[in-house]
Parts: structure tokens; sequence; C-alpha cells
């Protein structure tokens, strides 16, 4: 099913939401089968077997079995259920100091092999054009390791009515709460990925995600105005465990909001999305000017993937790099220059693979690389970038920083974000205390619309949730908020970032990257930050 012939089919629109709706359709009880791992050794050996008798230098195989479950529903009905799964193997070779790559869904020993030598033809076309060989940075073999998501109950193994009662039951309660449309989904990711290299390495991973978006919208219908709430759902590297709604994984936020962590209370949040609904539809607009910023998590989220994570991939500031995104302002002369002020002494900005729970969670990375964390930012200053294996050279590191990815075994592995993350204030600071110091401000929850310009420099961001702060108390809702930043402004204007008992992950499921374009999966952390003096437009005016 192509992405297109699924949105149609589904009739809803996702907005910027790329969907990776690739492969097969297959019962539902098949996505739980794996393929044996003494046979993908096997064809991994033969695949650098004939890669190297054809004049590769270096061999890396991907074998993947790749499960997706999306099933969506509106209000009293499901609009469908799509299961898909797709397998094969992605060869990557490097040959006369270039790169090839080719690949199979045919895993017959012989397919392979003939998969592994065309990636060498590849490899030795391009080389004519090459002026430069490829420099990898060291990784030592690790034998035959394994890694699973750890996860407390399979999400493929959950039966589908289960999953349409609950997503009914959602909608339900959210109609009964005063809503006049719902939309709830549950998707669901498995991705069964075996890695082999010439290095030494032999690894199997199974890796897990899953996510609950909803939208309620509530009409007034002497108007025909409208206004909706997205859920505060926060995709995950869990499995179905995620939907327990546990009381210890709920944050008490400023004007009687709730906040999820490590599990979530989607019913409980589509109650609470009808009645905010309704109570935007009653919100008075906003009054354009500069205001102090309170930012929760469930917003935070979104700019730190667009003012940092992006601007720090390296691909993008070596200009290698432009699609979805653009490149970089960020430029190495920021970075060598050891001074570039990026942000306040408040802000240090982390790249995290191993963060528990996080969509980017994995023990190596598509190239064998152990997942490993380090800052970006810190202090407020540039001082890293994200690298793989054949960038390392350039920054002048010995290793890898293991962000490498490829969203398919048909894709070629390449630089794909890694979580990037705001660390916690190191004083104790809740959001309440923090919202007492502010004497003009507003309070954002959930992420919104937003632009960014293609060096990731100019921005502007919505959200869902917007309330008046007045002499340090929250007067009430207001609405058609969105506010417009320059990125080192922005993050030097930071003055107070509350402690890690609010630190809270949320996320992108589906980030694009590349042409031909793949989708990755993301976290990105915080606690709830306050930014001063931030410029704040009426969208509704700008609209005219």
């Amino acid at each position: 099913m192509q992405r297109r012939d699924f949105i149609k089919a589904t009739g809803i629109g996702l907005g910027a939401l790329m969907l990776p709706i690739y492969g097969r359709a297959i019962a539902a009880d098949e996505l739980v089968g794996k393929l044996d791992v003494g046979l993908k050794k096997q064809l991994a050996d033969t695949a650098m077997t004939a890669a190297k008798a054809d004049g590769a230098s270096y061999c890396d195989v991907r074998i993947g079995r790749y499960l997706r479950q999306f099933v969506i529903t509106r209000e009293d009905k499901v609009q469908n259920v799509v299961n898909t799964e797709s397998t094969g193997v992605g060869i990557r070779v490097i040959a006369n100091g270039t790169w090839g790559f080719a690949a199979s869904s045919d895993l017959s020993a012989d397919s392979v092999a003939k998969a592994a030598r065309q990636a060498v033809q590849i490899a030795k076309a391009n080389s004519k054009l090459t002026t430069e060989p490829v420099q990898l940075a060291p990784v030592k073999g690790v034998g035959e390791v394994s890694w699973a998501t750890p996860i407390v109950k399979n999400a493929m193994e959950v039966p589908i009515k289960d999953k349409v009662e609950l997503l009914l039951g959602v909608n339900a309660a959210a109609m009964k709460a005063g809503a006049n449309f719902v939309n709830s989904m549950l998707f669901q990711v498995n991705e069964q990925k075996y890695f082999a290299s010439t290095d030494g390495s032999y690894i199997d991973q199974d890796i897990h995600r899953i996510w609950a978006p909803m939208t309620v919208s509530a009409i007034d219908k002497a108007t025909g105005k409208f206004r909706s709430r997205d859920g505060l759902s926060m995709p995950a590297g869990m499995g179905y465990e995620y939907l327990d709604g546990k009381k210890e994984d709920k944050f008490d936020l400023p004007g009687g909001n709730v906040g999820y962590g490590n599990s979530y209370d989607m019913l409980e949040d589509a109650v609470a999305a009808a009645k905010q609904a309704q109570e935007k539809l009653k919100a008075p607009s906003v009054k354009p000017g500069k205001y102090d910023l309170v930012l929760d998590p469930s917003h935070l989220w979104l700019t730190i993937h667009e003012s940092v994570g992006h601007p720090t991939e390296l691909d993008r500031v070596l200009g290698y790099e432009a699609n979805y995104a653009g490149t970089s302002f960020a430029t190495l002369d920021k970075w060598k220059s050891g001074k570039f002020q990026w942000g306040s002494d408040k802000v240090t900005l982390f790249a995290d693979k191993t963060q528990p729970h996080s969509l980017g969670k994995v023990a190596y990375d598509d190239e064998g690389v152990k997942a490993q964390r380090w800052d970006l930012i810190k202090d407020g200053i540039l001082v890293n970038y994200q690298a793989i294996r054949d960038q390392a050279h350039i920054l002048g590191l010995d290793h890898s920083q293991g962000c490498c990815y490829a969203d398919s075994w048909s894709s070629v592995q390449f630089q794909r974000m890694a979580n990037v993350s705001l660390e916690p204030g190191e004083e104790k600071l809740s959001p309440a205390d923090m919202v007492k110091d502010v004497e003009n401000g507003i309070y954002i929850i959930g992420d919104g619309s937003f632009s960014i310009d293609q060096q990731r420099y100019n921005a502007q961001f919505g959200g869902q949730l917007f309330y008046e702060i007045k002499n340090g108390k929250i007067t009430g809702m207001i609405e058609d908020v969105a506010y417009q930043i320059r990125t080192p402004e922005f993050w030097n204007a930071c003055v107070a970032v509350c402690d890690k008992s609010d630190y809270r992950l949320n996320g992108s499921f589906f980030d694009g990257k590349g042409q031909p374009g793949q989708s990755s999966a993301v976290s990105h952390g915080s606690s709830t930050t306050r930014f001063n003096g931030i410029n704040v437009i009426n969208t509704a005016r700008s609209l005219g």
C-alpha cells in the first residue's frame, strides 16, 4: 500500500506526517514471526564472501524484517486496519575507495551473493568519479550479540479487537465530554534488524515502538467556528504497556493539566481534550507582543528537533544534505572557534541513543557502532555535531558517534538524528514554581504547526494549549498564539530549566530526510523551560 492510498483509504489528513507504508499486506497473526538467526548469519557470510571475492575492501549486510500495524478510528467507526511486512537484504560495500549499495527481497543464497556482487560493481563504477576515498572511523567487531527493546507486552500480540475497543471507548468518552468529532489511532512498529560486517560483528536487534495519536474537535454550531486539541501521547520505544496509564507516570501541571511520562492514559486525555477544545472556542485571542514563555516538554520537543537536532546533523552542516529540512547555519567555523554562543549557560543539549523508552534507543546503529551519548551544546557553547563513520575524520574524531540508520533493508543507511534533548536544571524547580516568577507570560502545552527557514535560523512555532500568566498566576486560556525565534537569540533567552523530576520525552514517529526519502523515529526530552522576551504574534490576525 502506498502512502497516498493509505491516506485516501483512511479518510484522514495527517499533515506533515510521512507515513512509510510499504511491503505486502499480511494477516495480524503474521506480525509475531521471526527469521532464524542462524539463517541470517549464513546469508550474511555468503554476501561478505561474494563481495570480497569481487574486490570489496569492506562489506556490511543488513537483513531486515519490518512490521507495521495501523489501527484507525473515527467516532464510532473503524476506518481501517493495516498490517504490513517487508523483508529483504541490503548490502553496502567499499571498492576502489567508493561506496556501492544493492538490495534484494529474495533471501536465497544465490540472490544474496548476486546482490553483493552488484554492490561491488556499482562501487567500482562510482569510483571513476571519486576524488577522495572513503575514510571509515575504526569499529571493533563485537562477534555475535543480540538486543531487544525491553518491553512488557508485545503490541503485535494484542488482538485487534482489544485495540479497537480501546480506541472506540476513547472516542465515546470524548464525545460524551462534548466533542463533535474524534480521530484516534494506534501505530505499532517492530523492526527486526540483523547487521553483519567484515569488521567481525553479527548483531541481531528486535526494536519496538508505539504511538497513540488522536485529534478531538468541538464546534460552535451558532457560528460554525471549531477548535481542536491533539492528544498529548508520547511516541515511545515501548510495548503495549505504554497504554497502561499508570498513576506514577503522570505529572500534575499548572492550569489543572496532566502530563504523561512512560505510560499514557488515553481515555483521560480524550476527556480533557474534549473539554479543552470547547474552552478554546471561548478563549480570547492573544495580544501580540513580547512575553516570557514557559514551555512544557510536550511542546518544547519540536522546537529542539527543528532548531537544534537538524542543524547539528553534520551532513547538513557540510551541505551534503538539504532535503526536507535544508542545510544549517551552524557552520564548522562556529564550532572550531570554541566560542559560538548557541544559548545561555542554562542550556546543555545532548545527543543520546541510549535513553530508555526513547524512539531512537538501540544497542548498535546500522553501521555496527555501539550506541552512545555526547554533548552538542555545553553550557550554551556549540561543542559537537552528529557524525557517522565516514564523517568522523572531518571533526578529527577517532570514532563514529553511532547515529547511522536506514528505514528499510532496501534503503542505504546514512546519518540520521540521534535523540537530542535538553539537560534538566540542577536546582530544584517545578513548573508551578516557574510560573510563580513570571509577570507577563504564556504557558504552552503540546506541539502545533511550525515553519523554519532552510538554514534552521528563523522559525515560528504554535502549540495546542496556551495560558496567559499575569503576576505569577495563570489567568485563563488564550488562543491564536505563535512565537517567532532566531535560533541563537531564542536559546540565549533561556533563563530557567526545571529539575529532573519534570523531565519527559516526546518526539517524532516519522521524521523525513534524504532523497529518495526515508523516515526515522526520534525522541527529544526536556523539563519545563522558561525563555524571556520572546516575540508572540496573533495567528488569526496574521491570516487576515
